[in-house]
């Protein structure tokens, strides 16, 4: 029996998804002067999820004006055309080695190797499904993730239902109650399992309260009837421990229950790749450069953290495929090496660390809704940052400016970064 050798190629950077985020690492990377580029996607076109996304918010940060999704991944799928950077659409990338050996098959080169300078991994995130949730009832038609509904309606043209409850405020869930109505359905509840809601407040504003359909915080849905088809489900308010109270348990009819309850970064290749991963936000731990623990290996967008604007998934994806380019010219200076730790109040940040001495955006989200706080960011003794904010939510991105001499003076003085609310 005879065995074929794998096709082996090389390239200077290899970009793992075509999503927003590796779109924009590939642009950024070809505007510093690189030209050996490589972008691999697993869907049958560039875009990533935007594709689906047809409603308007998108690229205010970025390009200045309101963009539905696919106008805005448009807009980088253009760019890569025009700069001629190539890209594999139906490829699924199966490993990546320590030594940044990228595995990949599709159906014209079946399974080939490529042998990168650097890596970026641009992979995304998933919604986290029924299975995850231990709702009681049985498995009956009617039940979709939201992101899985969205598709169905704006690029199948299929109503998955009439009459809609939704578990879950994150901003797909809010924005599929308001697509589901203005499509015909009843939305009838939106259930919050925390006391806050996980999405912007605009979306509350824009896609609930516009079209009156109820925000109940702290409830779930407890249980789901019918066999064949979804009949109802029964949702109960939930106490502090976040467990159902009998007695306010209600039913309510509908034939279709929409799951919003967070996304999961798609960190399989990061975690084989043996890149050690953030508890709190499920993805790589990275530096300023968005560089993970293996040289050469970046990350960025929502396979990093799970972000609530794509502009900004755009603006980090530029930092890794930047700090790609230097890393392969042999130009990266990690100079520092500088731990960023967060209170608790506040939940992550991203970066982890810091490595260079140069200006640092720093990412991060709080655990609970909290009213005029100060974000402050120490070292020692001495107070760094400090900024007065009148509203914090989980539901919304954060970010702090360090300075390359604050940095600096971190580093004199020896100590970890402190993110805190005082």
């Amino acid at each position: 029996m005879s065995t074929k050798a794998l096709k082996e190629i090389k390239c200077e950077l290899v970009v793992v998804g075509g999503g927003p985020a590796g779109m924009a690492a590939a642009v950024a990377a070809y505007e510093e002067g690189l030209r050996d580029i490589l972008i691999l996607e697993r869907d049958d076109n560039l875009g990533g999820i935007l594709r689906q996304c047809i409603h308007n918010g998108f690229g205010l940060h970025r390009f200045g004006e309101e963009l539905t999704g696919p106008e805005y991944a448009y807009r980088y799928e253009k760019m890569v055309r025009e700069y001629g950077i190539p890209f594999m659409t139906d490829t699924m990338v199966t490993s990546i080695s320590e030594d940044r050996v990228v595995t990949a098959q599709n159906s014209k080169e079946g399974i080939f190797k490529i042998h990168a300078g650097a890596v970026v991994l641009a992979m995304g995130c998933r919604e986290r499904p029924k299975g995850a949730l231990n709702i009681a009832g049985h498995r009956p038609a009617g039940i979709y993730t939201a992101g899985t509904a969205q598709k169905f309606v704006n690029m199948k043209g299929y109503m998955p239902g009439k009459e809609v409850v939704i578990l879950g405020s994150g901003d797909i869930g809010l924005i599929m109650a308001r697509r589901m109505t203005l499509e015909g359905a009843k939305v009838k509840a939106v259930c919050e399992l925390m006391p806050y809601s996980g999405g912007l407040a605009r979306n509350i504003e824009q896609c609930l309260n516009d079209f009156g359909i109820p925000l109940m915080l702290s409830h779930t849905v407890v249980e789901i009837h019918g066999n064949d088809r979804l009949t109802g489900v029964t949702i109960g308010k939930v106490d502090e421990m976040r467990r159902p109270i009998p007695e306010s348990f209600e039913y309510i009819p509908c034939d279709t229950l929409l799951l919003s309850c967070g996304l999961i970064p798609e960190n399989e290749l990061t975690k084989d790749a043996g890149i050690s991963l953030d508890r709190i936000t499920n993805g790589a731990v990275v530096d300023g450069e968005r560089e993970t623990e293996i040289p050469g290996v970046f990350a960025c967008g929502n396979v990093l953290h799970v972000h609530d604007l794509v502009d900004y998934v755009s603006e980090e994806a530029s930092i890794a495929g930047k700090a790609a380019v230097r890393f392969i010219r042999g130009e990266g200076a990690k100079n520092v090496n500088i731990p960023i730790l967060a209170d608790g109040q506040i939940r992550y940040t991203v970066p982890q660390k810091i490595t260079e001495i140069t200006p640092t955006r720093v990412y991060f989200r709080v655990a609970d809704v909290y009213r005029d706080r100060k974000v402050t960011v120490t070292c020692g003794d001495e107070v760094l940052y400090q900024k007065k904010k009148q509203k914090l939510a989980p539901g919304e991105m954060e970010t702090v400016e360090l300075s390359a001499d604050m940095i600096a003076n971190a580093e004199k003085i020896g100590k970890a970064l402190e993110f805190k609310l005082v």
